[in-house]
């Protein structure tokens, strides 16, 4: 990148600090390089009468209360948060129009303070509508998830609003190859970009360090424990999570992470513990806790097209690693069991359970230390840089 002619990015995506997605993980590596602005906005799911609503509409409040100088950011000086107002719906034609004029009035004055050429990154199909409205030199859609398909969402809108984004980048990267052949039904290409992994991170706490509780824990019970962390909803698989339950009766399975409406099948199994969501940087001693790392996640459209995050941070802490048969695990199978039936992930968590982590496994996770977030942040910046997409103003890389 020329010292003379710096880049900046602006960055719509979930909330920063929130939780560590991977475009957070990303834009981390990228700091350094470029000027980002990092827009917050109120994400994809419409507000519904429950809980976990109020709860997020009150973060919105007090987000929308501070004055940009008073944005906790843990910062990072060439980083700015920014949280524009917004209608909380997207599902009408007016809606849409609503939203497009409140944050082409907020955003457009900060981004023409930006240092150019600018480029717009996002992870949210809601921002089709604002392709040609912010002073922006390119668009880039990072398309991490089928969110047509998630449970609890607006379906029809969010599919609309996904087919308008595809159509309108000016690129696409996308995080699986099952996405990328819903890209390519729209007639488009895309970049493949899978996640990586912060090693450092997950061997913080080796995995017999914090058996005692000393790592945090002390309310976890003792026996056998199988550890899910992650959002807890419908995507989860009932049935392997009840054969896991009798097949582990004498122990527990632990459920780490956010509610949003999960089976209450699962929820109602006499050892299924939850723990609320648990930070990130506690995450390593909740691993070294369990005796297995579980994601049992149904065969559903949502999880065919995701790239779970979890995969890889399983794989490096070491421990036993059982997972259902989805495409994300394909490339990985050889690091961990992976399972098509109820009963095989029963039979398979209780054989780690008494057999730990096989050597094979442990030998084949050794390819985790080419999959770093820095790693995958130039592959990123190779596609931000590519200079066979026409744009207003050519972007200016390092060779």
């Amino acid at each position: 990148m020329s010292a003379e002619q710096p880049q900046s990015l602006v960055v719509f995506s979930d909330d920063w600090g929130r939780h560590p997605s991977s475009c957070q993980h990303l834009i981390r590596q990228l700091l350094p390089d470029y000027r980002v602005l990092w827009v917050n906005t109120i994400g994809t799911r419409a507000p519904r009468l429950d809980w976990n609503t109020v709860k997020r509409v009150a973060e919105k409040l007090r987000q929308w209360g501070r004055t940009p100088d008073a944005e906790p950011t843990e910062t990072h000086g060439s980083l700015e948060v920014t949280n524009p107002r917004m209608w909380p719906w997207f599902t009408r034609a007016a809606d849409r129009r609503l939203n497009a004029w409140l944050l082409e009035r907020q955003l457009a004055p900060q981004i023409r303070q930006l240092p150019g050429p600018v480029t717009a990154l996002t992870t949210l199909p809601i921002t089709a509508d604002l392709t040609d409205r912010l002073p922006v030199d390119r668009w880039v859609y990072y398309c991490v998830d089928d969110f047509s398909e998630w449970p609890g969402l607006d379906a029809q809108t969010l599919r609309t609003m996904d087919d308008d984004m595809i159509a309108r980048a000016d690129q696409i990267v996308a995080v699986s190859e099952h996405l990328q052949t819903i890209i390519a039904r729209h007639a488009r290409d895309s970049s493949l970009l899978t996640h990586g992994v912060d090693l450092e991170h997950w061997m913080t706490v080796m995995p017999d360090q914090s058996r005692d509780g000393a790592g945090g824990f002390p309310d976890l019970p003792g026996g056998p424990l199988a550890v899910f962390w992650g959002v807890i909803d419908r995507r989860l698989d009932t049935a392997m999570l009840t054969a896991l339950s009798r097949e582990l009766h004498e122990g527990h399975i632990v459920l780490a992470g956010p509610q949003q409406d999960p089976d209450p099948a699962i929820m109602s199994l006499p050892n299924v513990m939850t723990t609320g969501p648990v930070p990130f940087d506690r995450l390593p001693a909740l691993a070294a806790r369990a005796d297995v790392l579980v994601m049992p996640y149904a065969d559903l459209p949502v999880t065919r097209a995701m790239q779970p995050l979890k995969m890889k941070e399983y794989l490096a802490t070491g421990r036993p690693v059982v997972v259902s048969e989805l495409p994300a695990v394909a490339a990985w199978q050889d690091c961990m069991d992976v399972c098509r039936t109820a009963e095989e992930f029963a039979s398979a968590v209780r054989a780690a359970v008494t057999a730990g982590l096989p050597a094979a496994q442990q030998s084949a996770r050794k390819r985790l230390q080419q999959e770093s977030w820095a790693a995958k942040a130039k592959m990123l910046q190779q596609t931000l840089c590519r200079q066979d997409v026409p744009l207003k103003q050519q972007l200016v890389c390092t060779p």
